[in-house]
C-alpha cells in the first residue's frame, strides 16, 4: 500500500479525558443549543443552521470572524454509534474541505477519553493543515468544549 493511501499518514488526533460522564460530553456533541456554546475558538460565536442528527443528515455551523467574514463548517454524518462516536466527512470554508472526522468517547468511569480524528486525503494535505495550526485551533475548540461540559 503506498504511504500516501495509508489513512494513519492522513490523520491529525487530538485526545483529551473530560472530568465528567461521558453522556454530557455526548450531549455537548449532539445538541444544538450545546454546540453553539463550545465550537470554535475561544471568542468566536457560532450559529447552528442545519443539524439533523442522524446518519446521512447534514449539518452546517457559521462563525463569525473578528473581520466580519464567515467561518463554515458542514458536513454530511457517516455514523453515529450513541455514547460512542460520531464520524462525519466535513468542510471548514474556507480553510480545509474534503476531510473526515471522527469523535470517539470512551467512558471511563465517571471522566470521559475523547479521541478526535481529522483524516485527510492525502498526506500532503495532512501536513500543510498541521502547519496552518490544526493543534491549536481545534486544542481551542475543546479548551472550550471542557469548560462548558463542566457547567453541565
Amino acid at each position: 500500500m503506498e504511504k500516501q493511501n495509508d489513512a494513519e499518514n492522513r490523520t491529525l488526533t487530538l485526545k483529551r479525558t473530560f472530568n465528567v460522564p461521558v453522556k454530557l460530553v455526548w450531549e455537548a456533541w449532539t445538541r444544538p443549543e450545546h454546540i453553539a456554546q463550545w465550537w470554535g475558538p475561544k471568542g468566536m460565536k457560532t450559529k447552528i443552521v442545519e443539524h439533523n442528527f442522524k446518519v446521512g443528515g447534514k449539518w452546517k455551523y457559521v462563525m463569525a470572524m473578528p473581520d466580519g467574514s464567515e467561518f463554515i463548517g458542514e458536513g454530511v454524518y457517516s455514523m453515529i454509534v450513541t455514547l460512542e462516536k460520531i464520524f462525519s466527512s466535513a468542510n471548514f470554508r474556507p480553510m480545509t474541505e474534503g476531510v473526515e472526522i471522527q469523535a470517539i468517547f470512551e467512558k471511563n468511569g465517571d471522566k470521559t477519553n475523547f479521541t478526535f480524528n481529522v483524516i485527510h486525503p492525502t498526506d500532503e494535505y495532512c501536513r500543510q493543515q498541521e502547519k496552518m495550526g490544526f493543534y491549536n485551533g481545534w486544542g481551542s475548540t475543546f479548551n472550550r468544549l471542557e469548560e462548558f461540559v463542566s457547567t453541565l
